[in-house]
């Protein structure tokens, strides 16, 4: 988890107004894009993306992982965390709505599978998850992935 608060380091958003899924996701890309990360044309390609396949982006319950494919504009291997003020929905009828947004870029397969492990070790800690959701501020965000005490999920 220490290289995962590395990464969001400087790329974490909270209590985001969105009025819909996809103005989310552009206020994610935009995370990335302010760090150097992408192109603003990734950020496009991760809302492209959503259209033409659908919210499948939406992984659990109240989380979704906007990515697209490489060429469309990743500089660096990347990943942000926006939370939403209000939650929005995706499309998806298992895990609506979402209020945890993490856009990730990397320029390589090998890359796309290790951001991947590593938002799953996290997204299946309940108490993580559920801290992320509690946290004030990005030191909060970046202590809960460093290994802070947890409260127990739900409280």
């Amino acid at each position: 988890m220490e290289r995962l608060a590395r990464c969001l380091t400087g790329r974490v958003a909270l209590d985001v107004e969105a009025r819909d899924w996809e103005e989310a996701v552009r206020l994610a890309g935009e995370v990335l894009e302010k760090a150097g990360d992408i192109e603003p044309a990734y950020t496009e390609a991760m809302i492209r993306t959503v259209r033409e396949i659908g919210p499948y982006i939406v992984v659990t319950p109240g989380v979704a992982l906007p990515h697209a494919r490489p060429e469309n504009g990743v500089l660096r291997a990347a990943i942000g965390l926006v939370r939403l003020a209000r939650p929005v929905s995706f499309g998806n009828e298992v895990n609506d709505p979402v209020d945890l947004v993490f856009p990730f870029g990397t320029p390589d397969r090998d890359q796309h599978i290790e951001v991947l492990a590593a938002l799953s070790r996290l997204l299946s800690d309940p108490r993580r998850v559920a801290a992320l959701r509690r946290a004030a501020t990005e030191e909060d965000i970046l202590a809960v992935l460093r290994g802070a005490p947890l409260a127990p999920a739900g409280s």
